[in-house]
């Protein structure tokens, strides 16, 4: 089984999944920390290196704010609880969005997480928080345009790579894989950049019942697929059977 080197997930489903059940809305958010906690332990025995995971978007600040205060201490617990396990194993932590948004206590523990954790080494669990991909590249661009202004960077400098330095997430590679829960096939605002030659998987689960054997499925999945990336096939059959070459 080819494992993904960067897998990316959208974690959706928590509400639906209470409301099918009768419960308030935030007992469906507090057994989806118990999914992220198993599928972040899961991740790290396959040798998953990073594993992006779409915990709060910039749209969900409009959500009625009892829920958004709910899910504000939900973090912050999770947070707390987790420093130790993440150092036991190896984890370092990460952070992309609008960090500053957060409340000012949340966003403390959470620097402070990331901070106790850069030198490890077995996987990063990077947290899109207060994200969302439009902003995320209006951001970048402004700041580019800054440069130019500045006179510090010349517009025919402007490459795609330079564009993906100025992104969040410019310490790590794209996506390979990106998990959708609950049945929703869209990828709502989330890494639009990243995703342009990820493999995208759905599946009708919600995020409280997103199984190990669900995500070996998905992982299955993509590796029967043949990523392209722009090329024919022919093309990496012929890329295959040169020595020291592949496709990567």
């Amino acid at each position: 089984m080819q494992i993904p080197t960067h897998l990316a997930i959208i974690m959706d489903g928590n509400g639906r999944w209470a409301e099918q059940r009768h419960l308030p809305r935030i007992l469906g958010h507090r057994k989806g920390v118990e999914t992220v906690q198993s599928v972040v332990d899961e991740c790290l025995k396959l040798g998953v290196r990073y594993l992006t995971l779409y915990a709060f978007s910039s749209e969900n600040w409009g959500r009625p704010q009892d829920e958004v205060e709910a899910l504000m201490g939900l973090l912050g617990s999770f947070l707390k609880k987790e420093l130790s396990q993440l150092q036991k194993q190896g984890i370092r932590l990460m952070a992309v969005g609008e960090l500053d948004r957060l409340p000012k206590s949340i966003n403390k523990i959470l620097q402070d997480i990331i901070q106790k954790t850069a030198d490890n080494d077995r996987m990063v669990l990077n947290l899109a928080l207060s994200y969302g991909s439009r902003n995320e590249l209006t951001r970048a661009i402004q700041s580019l345009g800054k440069e130019i202004a500045e006179g510090s960077l010349r517009v025919e400098d402007v490459t795609e790579e330079a564009i993906g330095n100025a992104l969040d997430t410019q310490a790590i590679p794209d996506p390979d894989l990106m998990i959708r829960t609950s049945g929703e096939m869209r990828i709502s605002n989330f890494l639009l950049w990243q995703l342009a030659y990820s493999e995208l998987y759905f599946t009708e689960a919600f995020w409280p019942d997103f199984s190990r054997e669900l995500l070996y499925k998905a992982i299955e999945e993509y590796s029967i697929r043949q990523r392209r990336f722009g090329l024919t096939a022919a093309q990496l059959r012929s890329e295959d059977s040169i020595p020291g070459e592949g496709n990567h």
